[in-house]
C-alpha cells in the first residue's frame, strides 16, 4: 500500500511538472500563441502582397504575442505609411514596430 502511495504521488507531480512546461514564459510562446503569430503573420504578408504599390519581397513581417515587426527596405516613406496602416487592420495585431528604411 506504501509503494502505490508512493507511486501515486511521484505520477501526480510528473503530470503537474508536464502541464507547467507547457504555458508560456514572457519571453517564450506557447503552442496556441506560436499558431495564432504564424495566422497573423501570413494575414499581414497577405495584405501587403495585395497592395499592389508595395514589394512583398522585401517586407520581413515577424509576430510575436501578438506585436507585429515589419523590416526591410521600401521605396518611400509613403510605403512604410502604407505597410504600417495595412498592418494596424489586421485582426490580432496588438502594436505594430516599424523596422523599415527607404532605399
Amino acid at each position: 500500500m506504501k509503494t502505490f502511495k508512493v507511486l501515486s504521488m511521484f505520477l501526480l507531480a510528473l503530470s503537474l511538472a508536464g502541464v507547467a512546461g507547457c504555458s508560456s514564459a514572457s519571453n517564450k510562446e506557447g503552442t496556441g500563441e506560436y499558431i495564432d503569430d504564424s495566422v497573423i503573420t501570413t494575414k499581414v504578408k497577405a495584405a501587403i502582397f495585395a497592395d499592389k504599390s508595395l514589394s512583398v519581397a522585401e517586407i520581413n513581417v515577424e509576430t510575436f504575442k501578438g506585436v507585429v515587426q515589419l523590416s526591410g527596405f521600401v521605396n518611400s516613406q509613403q510605403d512604410i505609411n502604407t505597410a504600417m496602416r495595412l498592418t494596424r487592420a489586421v485582426g490580432g495585431v496588438t502594436a505594430v514596430e516599424n523596422g523599415m528604411r527607404v532605399k
